[in-house]
């Protein structure tokens, strides 16, 4: 994996990470804790989308 492809991953799981906190605190997650006790399904694929494409990505930073 070159450096180029390690970074851009590495952003779009930065970006997925806040995305997700923004729909985390959204008023249909919140309405989804109140009936549920879980946040949206959006919130929850979003949030673990990018902590998953940001270790890739920052992985690929680590090797050389």
């Amino acid at each position: 994996m070159n450096k180029g492809l390690a970074v851009a991953l590495l952003v779009i799981g930065v970006i997925l990470l806040v995305f997700g906190v923004n729909a985390y605190h959204s008023a249909s997650s919140d309405v989804s804790r109140f009936f549920t006790g879980a946040p949206s399904d959006k919130a929850l694929w979003l949030l673990l989308g990018g902590v998953a494409i940001g270790i890739v990505g920052f992985l690929g930073l680590l090797r050389k």
